[in-house]
């Protein structure tokens, strides 16, 4: 038996008789009959199957159904406004010079910016990847449009959208040194990274050193996979080769990193609001956790956002 679908504007008249509190005042707001709105909701009960309100003789009062359909019904519509406002818009055209720090979601952000590429093609990205403070340091110089990175690469400006979980990385294989001492692979000053790592091991009393320093994201990945130390990354970093450090090792707990936008007062507005929307969005496929989901999943959410 084919199942009903539920109709846009029986969900807007149950929506609004639901925020009155009367058929007759949702009947004013909708510019319909009170005999109107009663034969639609009595259609959408049909529908569904279920009572949605409370009827007496002062008030309509939604049932313990009607609740429950409520919140959905606001999804509902809110979804399809946003599908007919991006369908019917003009498509969005220029060019956008795009930083984006090494660290923020690496492994799905090649899946993500491919799949803006096919539901913008007319816009043209001219994407940099690096460390956060040489990408603020282009923007401000002139040399990019936009830059998402961590918030601390210029703390007084930007707008954070996304936050991750610090971890301690290491090689599956890692062991601390025989006397204790805990080798650390690390950025270069002033990377926050390593001043967050070093100020909370100060903190605890735990001996530590410096066994390797890398210039790059990728360099200090490999090194941690190379079991040459520790480090500290987002749990977006997670994978093959990169585990979360043991709890044997007792080691501090550590805060959340705020990625940032950048840019946005000076960039084109409508390509600016395209491209991070589009990416906050596609961050609603990571897990509670902050661990990624699988990149095929991440591909069927970019997909369902696109129209979305």
């Amino acid at each position: 038996m084919k199942q009903p679908d539920l109709e846009i504007d029986l969900l807007r008249t149950f929506v609004t008789v639901a925020e009155t509190g009367s058929f007759t005042a949702a009947g004013d707001v909708l510019a319909r009959t009170q005999s109107a709105i009663s034969q639609q909701i009595r259609r959408l009960e049909s529908i569904v199957g279920k009572s949605l309100f409370n009827r007496t003789s002062r008030a309509v009062v939604l049932s313990a159904d009607g609740e429950l359909l409520l919140a959905h019904a606001y999804a509902i519509i809110a979804r399809n406004d946003e599908t007919l406002r991006l369908m019917t818009a003009p498509p969005i055209e220029g060019r956008m010079r795009l930083g984006v720090a090494e660290d923020f979601i690496p492994r799905q952000l090649p899946v993500l910016l491919s799949r803006f590429g096919k539901a913008h093609p007319q816009v043209r990205l001219e994407l940099m990847t690096g460390l956060s403070t040489m990408l603020v340091e282009k923007l401000n110089a002139g040399e990019l449009d936009l830059v998402i990175a961590k918030r601390d690469a210029q703390p007084q400006t930007g707008r954070v959208i996304w936050r991750e979980k610090l971890v301690w990385i290491a090689s599956p294989e890692f062991m601390p040194d025989v006397n204790g001492t805990l080798p650390l692979v690390a950025l270069p000053t002033p990377c926050s990274y390593r001043r967050i790592m070093l100020d909370v091991l100060r903190a605890a009393q735990l001996p530590w050193r410096i066994s390797c320093t890398v210039h790059s994201i990728m360099g200090l990945q490999a090194a941690v996979i190379g079991n040459l130390g520790l480090s500290v990354l987002g749990r977006s970093f997670l994978g093959p080769g990169l585990v979360e450090a043991p709890e044997s090792l007792a080691l501090p707990a550590m805060p959340d990193t705020e990625i940032a936008v950048f840019g946005e007062e000076t960039a084109r507005l409508d390509l600016a609001d395209c491209l991070v929307k589009f990416l906050t969005d596609a961050l609603e496929g990571l897990t509670g956790s902050g661990r990624p989901l699988p990149m095929e999943i991440v591909g069927q959410i970019c997909a369902c956002k696109t129209l979305s």
